[in-house]
């Protein structure tokens, strides 16, 4: 593998294990401050808020800097943050750090994802699905290491080493990181919106995919242990399943889109993603749920890749604005949705939540033959 592409996919591969270990540590984060899951849902809300405006202030500073730059500084500020907030006493602070750990999380995705697509031209070849691949692998990682981890050492010694191997990936990355050129032009011309309606149809797509994305990474560790008697180091399992499952399906997602075609292996994927999160929600058992969750991550696994790929492709449309629009609606989706969820969950229960979700896939099924365009680039 040459070094640049694996620079990048380590980037993917850190950015996804700090989401995993956060993940892990959101029903711990809640015992400890005794909050209930409305309260929790405002502290998810507050990351996701962190990583929507440090999104558009990443592509401001890329245009400037280039992608190597921005991608390192954010991921050496990411690193100790989970440590600082498994350290700091009382809600206010938390507050503070959840938006700085969101922050961080989202400059650093919007600055990984412009390098990677830097590489691709350089290597001109598809790589972005192998890097996705690498993020679910880290959140895998993340997950099924840390539940052990917390179990047997503890809140603050679990942060610690976190931190630790996060920094450990960054340090092999950091000198490999492939140099790009800022380009300022391309930069103004994503000020402005689109008039057609692709890119937002598009961008429902990926909106009604990383819904029940976000909803799986940010509650399904609580779902296990609060409503299906899971333990502590079993509750992580959940995510870890869904973020195996899809983790292998994304290295094979470029070479599966080859042959099926893009619309066909989005309509499969979306029959999969409903299947399995339907099979969760109504599980009778821990080991039933983590079955359905790792379905489930056999389906979303490629959703949100062929949407980034669609827009990045459309007629008329330069690739910076359809992917501006697609990426700002998708991330909504999985950063900001979640706490709404939070809130709905403390009434109805998580097993109500996680039945229901899926009826979102419907919508992308209804809006799977815009994925054409995810195409254009191999056939043109």
């Amino acid at each position: 593998m040459p070094k640049i592409r694996l620079a990048v996919s380590l980037l993917f591969l850190m950015n996804g294990f700090m989401m995993g270990s956060w993940a892990l540590k959101i029903p711990v984060l809640k015992d400890r401050l005794g909050i209930s899951e409305g309260m929790l849902g405002l502290l998810i809300l507050t990351f996701g808020i962190g990583s929507l405006l440090m999104m558009p202030v990443a592509g401001g500073l890329i245009s400037r800097l280039g992608s190597r730059q921005i991608s390192n500084l954010m991921a050496a500020c990411l690193a100790p943050i989970l440590l600082l907030l498994s350290l700091v006493p009382g809600l206010p602070l938390t507050f503070v750090v959840l938006f700085l750990l969101g922050g961080f999380i989202g400059a650093m995705d919007v600055a990984m994802n412009a390098n990677a697509v830097a590489v691709e031209k350089r290597m001109r070849r598809a790589i972005m699905s192998s890097c996705h691949a690498y993020w679910s692998l880290g959140a895998l990682f993340g997950a099924a290491l840390g539940g052990p981890a917390l179990a047997h050492f503890g809140e603050v010694m679990h942060a610690v080493l976190v931190t630790i191997t996060g920094l450990a990936i960054l340090a092999v990355a950091w000198p490999m990181v492939m140099a790009d050129h800022p380009h300022p032009e391309a930069e103004k011309e994503k000020l402005a919106l689109p008039r057609s309606a692709l890119p937002w149809l598009i961008g429902i797509v990926a909106l009604f995919s990383m819904i029940p994305e976000g909803s799986v990474i940010d509650w399904s560790a609580l779902y296990m242990r609060n409503e299906l008697g899971a333990s502590v180091a079993l509750s992580g399992y959940g995510f870890a399943a869904f973020s195996a499952t899809m983790a292998i399906m994304r290295f094979a997602g470029d070479h599966v889109r080859d042959r099926f075609g893009a619309v066909r292996t989005l309509r499969v994927c979306t029959l999969l993603a409903l299947l399995g999160l339907v099979t969760a929600g109504l599980a009778p058992s821990p080991t039933v749920a983590i079955i359905g969750f790792a379905v489930a991550g056999i389906g979303i696994s490629n959703m949100v890749p062929i949407a980034f790929s669609a827009a990045g492709n459309l007629p008329g449309l330069a690739p910076g604005i359809g992917l501006s629009v697609v990426t700002f609606m998708g991330y909504s989706g999985i950063l900001v949705a979640p706490s709404l969820i939070g809130f709905i969950a403390e009434h109805v229960g998580f097993s109500l939540v996680f039945t229901a979700i899926p009826l979102l896939f419907l919508v992308v099924l209804l809006l799977s033959g815009h994925a054409v365009h995810a195409d254009a680039a191999k056939n043109g």
